[in-house]
């Protein structure tokens, strides 16, 4: 796949860090490597915005370059799964989830 070449980030998000949208809304990053080497995921209130690392019924693709099988199923099962159930799973593609929805499906298909 060709594409362009993305422009140098001005500021990296670090792992546990609060970004700060007005008095209300506040973002916290989650490190989940895998899908790439950056990937983040964001926790707002009653929702975690997983973009391509969690969707509903399946992990994001680790087949492309740069991305990672392992750092992929180490990202999901120790940040994400351990969040509490009722949260709100917003993926990059697909329908909504939530974290109780997908740790179920993942437990059944880690037993096959």
């Amino acid at each position: 796949m060709r594409g362009e070449v993305s422009p140098q980030a001005d500021k990296l998000l670090q792992d546990g860090e609060l970004i700060s949208l007005n008095e209300e809304l506040k973002l916290e990053v989650l490190h989940t490597p895998g899908h790439t080497p950056g990937s983040i995921c964001l926790l707002v209130d009653c929702y975690v915005l997983t973009g391509d690392t969690l969707l509903a019924g399946c992990l994001g693709r680790s087949d492309l370059e740069g991305s990672s099988p392992g750092d992929l199923k180490n990202s999901v099962e120790n940040k994400l799964l351990p969040l509490d159930e009722t949260l709100i799973v917003l993926p990059g593609h697909g329908p909504a989830s939530t974290i109780g929805k997908e740790k179920k499906l993942y437990q059944l298909l880690m037993r096959k």
